[in-house]
């Protein structure tokens, strides 16, 4: 299906380089198989400018050669990338591949003679995921997986929780999270007879995601894929209403009746709007104030520059309608729903309430603090990932609750024995493990409210709570420096720089822990990281990130003195930023 008149003219034949000839032949293919008819049209076109000469032409093979530099990687994160043709890309015939590999691990998973796997399929609101989902159902239930798709586009943690309610052997969320617009990708869970306990409705970890892979047939074009034109279920109402039972069984009529609360709520014009404003209202907080342009789904994102409550910029909106309606707190979601992020008023100088994002810590310390007394009745423990905090870890040793330092990730958080409540920095928290064995923004969301009401209730604020936290422990203020490459090769030079001569001083003080997190230890497998630290607890601890191309730097001090501590964190970022160019 290609042919020579489609390479651009040359002088040479053997002047072509191997890999752009490569490229060129798989276009021309792909041009033909892709299932979507604008993929292949867009494809079409990039082939016919390639046979041109000058900067157009030139643009067109760059980025036919991205296009197909190599398939998409399957891992512990699934599938994740820009949406569009080529085998490097999110589109559908990779998708109808990733499936037909998922079916072949599933089976070599439960054995020829069982019954067969059962498999839920969700879906959020971006470009191309309900087309994503459709084909991953129809590539499963031709191979004989039993498939229950998702009726609509929802949160991640309504798959989540389906993969346990329903015992199923898999699930499948296609999302992109809170990536760029032009992103979609592909997460994977195991449950059922796919693995232990602690791992049912976990999203995979190795060796799973290297066994997916190896049975991922990038060879297969669109006739290869066998497809089903039905035979799978579409969940009724009964299963969101499942979902939404449990998410307030989570709140605590003895912990905190008080529920009267000004909410100002953005789901950042994705999936959350469709659940969380419903479960608020019922479980008696209110009012609740949705930002009407960012209450619709919408792929395009079009009133943020990044859809991540984390971005500057993203929370512009919720932040204004707060103070137009006083509100007591501010609650968004990222567009699937599994991230939180909270803002709250704190007293300012003049008498006035000024709105302040709260970090991932600050959150996860708050959250943690509210559910421990239970937890530590119900000898249930806590976690955090290494990145996150120790605050969370002083905090559970003054109530003799067992705490778990993990790998970044809630594929390690949810793993953690005895697990009652667990949070990641980046805005990740599981308030109720035997729900939703993941991150889950809308139960957290609850919890949230409940310990922010009854502070209101007290009088007291959100300043008060977390003052009475570092009471316990002292001042432990984090925050984070995070580097934006176009070139990712700048990533491992940076670590392999700092593996060979990282800081000597941290914030004016000796370094007196370093510590190559590749080496593993300390309970941890390895992991492409490194932590500095002082003896006064002021430290960096640098990372890849896994899933955007970033170099992230988590900074933390500690002190009885709160000013104190603020300083050393100051110095610290501006000394961490120099270092890696931040």
């Amino acid at each position: 299906m290609s042919g020579p008149e489609h390479l651009p003219p040359t002088a040479d034949d053997a002047a072509v380089p191997a890999s752009q000839a490569r490229a060129l032949a798989l276009a021309e293919r792909w041009s033909v198989e892709d299932p979507d008819p604008m993929h292949r049209e867009a494809l079409r076109a990039e082939l016919d400018a390639a046979t041109g000469s000058g900067p157009e032409a030139e643009a067109a093979r760059a980025s036919l050669a991205s296009r197909f530099s190599g398939p998409l990687a399957f891992g512990t994160a699934g599938l994740r990338a820009e949406e569009g043709p080529g085998e490097s890309r999110m589109n559908r015939l990779v998708v109808r591949r990733t499936a037909a590999g998922l079916a072949r691990h599933l089976w070599e998973g439960v054995g020829e003679d069982a019954a067969a796997p059962l498999a839920v399929v969700g879906y959020d609101a971006r470009r191309g995921s309900l087309g994503f989902a459709q084909d991953t159902a129809a590539v499963l239930t031709a191979a004989g997986v039993q498939v229950v798709l998702l009726p609509d586009a929802l949160p991640t943690p309504v798959l989540a929780f389906a993969v346990r309610h329903l015992s199923a052997d898999a699930g499948v969320m296609v999302t992109a999270s809170h990536n760029p617009p032009a992103d979609n990708g592909y997460k994977v869970y195991l449950g059922g007879r796919m693995t232990d306990e602690a791992g049912r409705g976990a999203q995979i970890v190795s060796p799973a995601d290297v066994a997916i892979a190896e049975l991922i047939d990038h060879e297969a074009w669109t006739a290869d894929i066998p497809l089903a034109e039905d035979g799978w279920t579409v969940a009724g109402d009964e299963l969101l209403e499942a979902y939404r039972e449990a998410a307030l069984a989570v709140l605590d009529e003895d912990r905190h009746p008080d529920r009267a609360l000004r909410i100002v709520y953005t789901p950042l014009h994705g999936v959350g709007g469709a659940v969380l404003p419903g479960l608020l209202d019922e479980a008696g907080f209110g009012p609740v104030h949705v930002v009407p342009e960012q209450a619709e789904p919408d792929p395009a994102f079009p009133t943020v520059a990044f859809p991540n409550p984390e971005e500057p910029g993203a929370m512009d909106l919720a932040l204004a309608l707060a103070a137009e309606v006083d509100a007591d707190l501010v609650i968004a979601n990222d567009p699937d729903a599994d991230r939180l992020a909270l803002a709250a008023p704190f007293p300012g100088q003049d008498g006035t309430r000024v709105w302040r994002m709260l970090s991932g810590d600050a959150v996860g310390t708050l959250l943690g603090a509210h559910l421990l007394p239970a937890l530590a009745v119900a000898e249930r423990s806590v976690a955090n990932s290494v990145v996150s905090s120790p605050q969370l870890a002083a905090l559970a040793e003054a109530q003799s609750v067992a705490h778990h330092v993990t790998l970044t990730g809630f594929k390690w958080i949810s793993r953690a024995p005895q697990l009652g409540f667990g949070y990641e920095e980046a805005l990740g928290y599981c308030v109720d493990p035997d729900m939703v064995r993941d991150k889950d923004g809308i139960t957290a969301a609850l919890v949230a409210a409940e310990l922010v009401a009854g502070l209101v209730a007290r009088g007291c604020t959100v300043a008060d709570a977390l003052a009475d936290v570092d009471a316990v422990t002292g001042s432990m203020p984090s925050g984070q420096v995070s580097v934006r490459v176009a070139d990712l090769s700048v990533i491992p030079r940076t670590m392999a720089a700092l593996r060979a001569q990282g800081p000597a001083t941290l914030a004016g003080e000796p370094v007196t822990v370093r510590r190559d997190l590749a080496e593993g230890g300390a309970g941890l497998p390895p992991t492409d990281a490194l932590l500095f630290a002082t003896a006064s607890g002021t430290r960096v601890l640098v990372r890849p990130s896994g899933t955007e191309p970033k170099l992230k730097c988590y900074l933390g001090a500690r002190d009885a003195d709160p000013a104190v501590a603020a300083e050393r964190l100051e110095a610290l970022r501006a000394e961490v930023a120099a270092l890696v160019g931040g």
